[in-house]
């Protein structure tokens, strides 16, 4: 299935005559994948990819922006374990509604497989003009279980004061026994929070 999706967006790109960096994203359900959007940028989930694969996904950006080619060829690339993002917003963990304010105190976590992208710190204001993206969280394991293992210690370990998280919600999903074992889709979490509500 990675294979056939693969050839669907070097066609689509082959097609369009696209270069630069871009996400084509897509659905998976019952066998079948379907197009949502592509993107026209590099995403914020492109650490997740960084760390299954070690390549620098923004430095390639940059090459290909300069005119240079890709440094690497697609049988070049090699993936090894597990990685997941959390995207750390200052939001409600229920309504998802905004939670603009000051953060009084931050600590990131850190140690073996564990990745925080972020530029706030203790005293940041949160402004509510703009997308309430914290930081991403994202850890990496030589296996699914060894990375939900390191996940749940570094939600634990992260901490931001002052402002409403999507720290708790997560906190409470990788310790829900459907997503401990890849028993969800696509409608998981809509169902899942309709019934915290």
């Amino acid at each position: 299935m990675r294979s056939q999706i693969g050839e669907v967006c070097a066609k689509a790109m082959r097609e369009l005559k696209y270069s630069g960096a871009g996400t084509i994203e897509f659905l998976y359900e019952n066998g079948e994948f379907f197009f949502i959007e592509m993107n026209t940028r590099i995403q914020v989930e492109h650490p997740v990819t960084e760390m299954i694969t070690g390549l620098d996904l923004v430095g390639e950006q940059i090459r290909i922006a300069s005119g240079a080619s890709l440094s690497i060829k697609q049988e070049d690339v090699q993936f090894s374990g597990h990685a997941i993002e959390c995207r750390v917003n200052a939001e409600d963990p229920l309504t998802f509604a905004p939670s603009p304010g000051n953060i009084k105190y931050y600590f990131a976590p850190g140690g073996l497989g564990v990745r925080v992208d972020s530029a706030v710190y203790g005293g940041y204001r949160i402004p509510p003009h703009y997308d309430s993206l914290i930081g991403k969280l994202i850890v990496h394991g030589k296996t699914r279980n060894e990375c939900m293992m390191r996940l749940r210690r570094a939600l634990d370990e992260f901490v931001v004061d002052g402002v409403k998280t999507t720290l708790p919600l997560f906190r409470t999903l990788v310790r829900n026994p459907d997503i401990q074992n890849g028993d969800y889709d696509i409608h998981w979490l809509e169902r899942f929070l309709a019934e915290k509500t």
